[in-house]
C-alpha cells in the first residue's frame, strides 16, 4: 500500500472512531531540531566531550558526528581547540542563524532555551 494511502486509511479510522491514531510516520520519521541542532547543543552543554560521545548522545555515526562539527565550525557557531591530545569546543553565542527568516536571532538564544547555566 502506498504511504499516501495509508496515511489516508490512519486518517480515516481516527475519524471514524474519533480517536486520534499515529502512524509510525507521523511519531517518528522527523524531529524540530536537525541533527547539526541538537550536536551544537551537547556541545554547549558539554564543551569537552568526545566525537564518540556525541555520535552516542546524538544517536548519529561518528563519521556524521564528526562532519557535524566540522560543519558548525566552517559556519563560525564553534572553534576547536587542542588541549594535549583532547580537542574542546569554543561556542559563539553570538553568532547568528543562517537562514534570513532567524538571521537577527543568535545560536546563544537557542542554547539559553535548553541549556542551564
Amino acid at each position: 500500500m502506498a504511504t499516501t494511502a495509508r496515511r489516508q486509511t490512519a486518517t480515516a479510522r481516527a475519524t471514524a472512531s474519533g480517536t486520534p491514531t499515529t502512524t509510525p510516520r507521523d511519531s517518528h520519521s522527523w524531529t524540530l531540531l536537525t541533527s547539526h541542532g541538537r550536536v551544537l547543543l551537547l556541545i554547549a552543554r558539554d564543551p569537552e566531550l568526545k566525537v564518540r560521545e556525541i555520535a552516542e548522545r546524538a544517536q548519529i555515526t561518528e563519521r556524521a558526528a564528526s562532519g557535524i562539527t566540522a560543519d558548525l565550525e566552517a559556519a563560525g557557531y564553534l572553534t576547536k581547540q587542542r588541549q594535549g591530545r583532547r580537542m574542546t569546543y569554543v561556542v559563539h553565542h553570538d553568532a547568528a542563524f543562517r537562514h534570513p527568516a532567524e538571521s537577527d536571532h543568535t545560536i546563544g538564544e537557542l542554547i539559553g532555551i535548553f541549556v542551564r547555566a
